[in-house]
């Protein structure tokens, strides 16, 4: 694949999953662990965090950068950068990195590395972060008050998203119509992952979009990654 094409199926990928990797030829997309051992090799490397600064103040790896991709600040400093040299980038589980490098790849970049999965993968690995000095880590409920949620006679569907993902904003308007057109028997709740890190941690969410059914205080179904409106209501 050429890398003009890589950079026009970015968007398009990044609205199906917030999971997606980069195309193969231009460096490497690395699970949390193996993208860990990859800095300490090329230390002198950039590391861009293209999450909101929001985000990033909650918590975010040693030294990056943060560089927004969702106002359009990545693509102003790009500039920057020497694309004959290494750049690791990342955001929450995967989408906007994924179109980073797209757009690195697009300026003739050749050691793009990816961390697969973001930071949610990260997290999942039991690896470091660091918070802004003065800013409060994000605590978000326990899982205590999760199970809570679907102790009820109604079947319980649970979404985690973040605001910042791309097919969590498509899913949301049906899943907002189940909630008010089946609400005599479905009760939809939303989990915002960046805001509950350490449940998603617990409860292995890792991904984003993610859905889960309960019936009777039981999991009976879950997906990760976008799906349609008519497979979730055959679930419920």
């Amino acid at each position: 694949m050429s890398t003009s094409h890589a950079f026009l199926l970015a968007p398009l990928l990044f609205l199906f999953s917030c999971t997606n990797g980069q195309t193969p030829g231009a460096g490497a997309t690395l699970p949390a662990k193996e993208f860990q051992q990859k800095m300490a090799e090329l230390p002198s490397a950039p590391l861009l965090d293209v999450r909101t600064p929001e985000e990033f103040l909650k918590g975010h790896l040693a030294h990056a950068l943060n560089w927004n991709w969702t106002d359009g600040q990545f693509k102003q400093m790009v500039g920057e950068l020497d694309p004959s040299k290494p750049v690791f980038v990342y955001c929450l589980s995967g989408g906007r990195s994924g179109a980073a490098v797209g757009m690195l790849q697009s300026k003739g970049f050749t050691q793009v590395y990816e961390l697969q999965g973001g930071i949610m993968k990260w997290n999942a690995a039991n690896l470091p972060v660091e918070i802004a000095e003065g800013a409060k880590a994000p605590g978000g409920m326990s899982k205590a008050d999760f199970e809570a949620l679907y102790d009820k006679d109604k079947v319980v569907l649970v979404d985690f998203y973040a605001d910042w993902c791309a097919p969590c904003k498509r899913m949301k308007p049906y899943l907002d119509e189940i909630s008010k057109d089946m609400a005599d028997k479905v009760t939809v709740v939303r989990v915002d992952a960046d805001a509950n890190p350490a449940l998603c941690k617990e409860l292995g969410v890792d991904a984003l979009p993610v859905l889960h059914v309960y019936k009777g205080k039981r999991l009976t179904w879950q997906n990760t990654g976008y799906i349609g409106k008519d497979a979730v209501v055959q679930q419920l």
